[in-house]
């Protein structure tokens, strides 16, 4: 089992070091095909490779922030993030199809 921790923002990075997040790699962006099963991933990523990482058998936590509009789009420092009340939740995510006319 291997914890990835995926962000390409050092607020983020910073953050993670300062909760004491332990994990094995950090990567900048994800090849889902690296995912084994029982494998844990953190990060914010878009929901089809949320649902890839775990239809290979991993975990997903994301990394959710309460953000205000104002800071969207902005390089936000740790303390910023703890700000924004940063929280590692996990989620289960299956893709159903794909969409069809209703």
């Amino acid at each position: 089992m291997s914890l990835y921790f995926v962000t390409r923002h050092p607020g983020a990075r910073d953050w993670a070091a300062e909760e004491g997040l332990a994990v094995d790699r950090i990567l900048d962006h994800l090849d889902p095909a690296i995912i084994q099963p029982g494998d844990i991933l953190i990060g914010s990523l878009p929901v089809n490779l949320a649902a890839t990482v775990c239809a290979r058998g991993g975990r997903y936590l994301h990394l959710s922030l309460d953000l205000p509009p104002e800071l969207r789009g902005l390089e936000l420092s740790a303390g910023q993030m703890r700000d924004c009340g940063a929280r590692v939740e996990e989620y289960q995510v299956r893709r159903l199809g794909e969409f069809t006319r209703l």
